[in-house]
């Protein structure tokens, strides 16, 4: 980005808004003041909060990054919760009070505070990051895609939260969100950050105004630009004809799975070829681990995983728990919820051959398998960078495009469309069609209702595990 100039007014809630891309994260670890020396990167010009650097001015800005993990560091609940006053030098004695607060706005008030962070799913991690930034009582509160991981319930419990929050405080708040409904009702101003032209190198401000005005001039350009904006129809890319389920591709067989205590016993599902499978529920219900198991990266508590006779390595059984890592690569792949889990490679474009390369392709071949992979999922102008300095929606199609390129048969994807605006999240709903209409199984967890009508996918509901 440059020459960005703008001016954000004490108690002014801001909708900061751009592709995918777009510096929008990158801003926000600005104003928090957490971007790195000069070593790390350039910065002209200034930045401040409250007339202070701010770089300055960390004790004054709280921020929820996209990803909880990168923020949570402690074992124990109530500990990571108060980790951050404990910065601040607040006395001990109101640390727990503004701790219990701020888990009750959230909704994890009824956990205990010796709870294990480890033990948390992945939107109760969120729900705790933001549960630590709000104990901070920060005078500028930063949400970067804060509810991009969670249930519609959690949706709803976080925006009240930070509602409550910004009544009660007046406190001054900038939110990142693709998908622009959520916060609409809490914010009176709307930036956009794009390239001026299409020849423009780089980023800058590209509207400023209240929200009604700037969708009114600039709906279109959003609309281009791969924001979510509100009343946008959803492309149907249901299957041509309904598939024939001769016989599942994966099964499984009376299972028990979690770690260490079962979060479902006793289930029996069947999984075809040419069909999506959309595992859906609450956070804490167990699809993530259920995803891993079918996945055959962990072990069932009791019961089978199954995959079809046709499919398994030779010499090998029918459970893909068993099988080696070479031997999964091809039939089964896996999309993790955190896309950092899968990267092992230096760049982008080695990243996406690794898959070709394992499966027998000479090195010219996988390279051109990984090259239309980033061309697909828009990410060749990063080919050479570092898959760690992505933004986190950059990180998940990355991810995404490095286990299609090994062209699994059956894809089990956890959260495929996180941190997406609505151009890229197009582009990956039409290559999820795509594999599915040549035939390859795919099973997805998520909260992505519209992901689920777009590819008319068949819904399994999952309770929430009972503790």
């Amino acid at each position: 980005m440059r020459a960005v100039d703008f001016t954000i007014r004490p108690g002014e809630r801001v909708l900061l808004l751009g592709a995918s891309g777009a510096g929008k994260s990158t801003m926000m670890a600005g104003l928090a003041g957490v971007l790195g020396g000069d070593e790390e990167g350039e910065q002209e010009g200034s930045l401040t909060i409250d007339g202070v650097d701010a770089r300055e001015a960390r004790g004054r800005v709280g921020l929820v990054l996209q990803d909880p993990d990168s923020q949570i560091i402690l074992e124990r609940l109530g500990d990571d919760a108060a980790f951050g006053c404990e910065n601040l030098n607040v006395p001990r004695e109101e640390i727990w009070q503004r701790v219990r607060e701020s888990l009750d706005m959230v909704g994890l008030g009824g956990l205990e505070l010796d709870r294990s962070t480890r033990h948390l799913s992945g939107g109760q991690r969120q729900r705790l990051a933001l549960a630590g930034v709000l104990a901070m009582k920060p005078g500028l509160l930063l949400l970067d895609e804060p509810t991009a991981n969670l249930d519609p319930e959690g949706v709803v419990e976080v925006h009240d939260a930070v509602k409550k929050v910004i009544e009660a405080t007046g406190q001054t708040m900038v939110v990142v969100e693709h998908h622009i409904d959520v916060w609409l009702d809490l914010v009176d101003r709307v930036i956009v950050l794009g390239r001026p032209d299409a020849s423009s190198p780089t980023g800058a401000v590209i509207a400023d105004g209240k929200p009604d005005e700037v969708f009114a001039e600039m709906g279109d350009v959003l609309a281009a630009g791969g924001a979510w904006v509100p009343g946008r129809a959803i492309p149907d890319y249901s299957p041509k004809q309904e598939s024939a389920h001769d016989a599942p591709v994966l099964s499984t067989e009376n299972l028990s799975f979690g770690r260490g205590t079962a979060l479902g016993v006793g289930i029996n599902l069947d999984f075809y070829p040419g069909e999506v499978t959309a595992l859906m529920g609450p956070n804490g219900a167990g699809k993530s681990t259920l995803a891993l198991t079918l996945a055959g990266l962990l072990e069932p508590i009791a019961g089978k995983v199954l995959i079809a006779d046709n499919l398994k390595p030779a010499h090998a059984g029918r459970e893909p728990i068993d099988w080696k890592s070479k031997e999964l690569l091809g039939r089964i792949g896996m999309v993790f919820q955190e896309p950092e889990h899968q990267f092992a490679a230096n760049f982008v474009r080695d990243e996406v051959a690794i898959g070709p390369k394992s499966m027998g392709q000479s090195q010219d071949e996988a390279y051109r398998t990984a090259d239309r992979m980033l061309e697909q999922m828009n990410l060749t102008r990063f080919a050479k960078a570092n898959p760690y300095t992505l933004s986190g929606g950059e990180k998940r199609r990355l991810s995404v495009a490095s286990m299609l390129a090994a062209a699994p048969k059956v894809l089990v994807m956890d959260e495929p469309t996180f941190g997406q605006d609505f151009s890229t999240w197009n582009e990956m709903v039409k290559l999820i069609a795509a594999i599915r209409d040549q035939g390859s199984c795919v099973v997805m967890v998520t909260h992505d209702e519209a992901l689920v009508d777009a590819l008319g996918a068949r819904r399994v509901m999952f309770e929430e595990a009972k503790a």
